[in-house]
């Protein structure tokens, strides 16, 4: 992604004083691993994805069933 682009596209969150270009930057270059896509899993995962984490993993043991789909 153009760096133009990133500018524009976490817009919100650079104008925010604690976070800024540079914390934006450290976003960026995070990587962050959540074990468990469950009932909170899930919804932290879009988060992290939104807020511009470089690399994030899921991990999840759990085997899929029809009933829990």
């Amino acid at each position: 992604m153009e760096k133009l682009d990133r500018k524009e596209r976490y817009a919100r969150q650079l104008i925010i004083p604690e976070i800024g270009e540079a914390g934006q930057e450290r976003l960026r270059q995070a990587k962050v691993l959540i074990v468990g896509a469950g009932g909170l899993g899930s919804p932290i995962a879009l988060y992290l994805c939104g807020a511009g984490v470089g690399i994030l993993g899921i991990i999840d043991d759990d085997i899929v069933n029809i009933s829990n789909l």
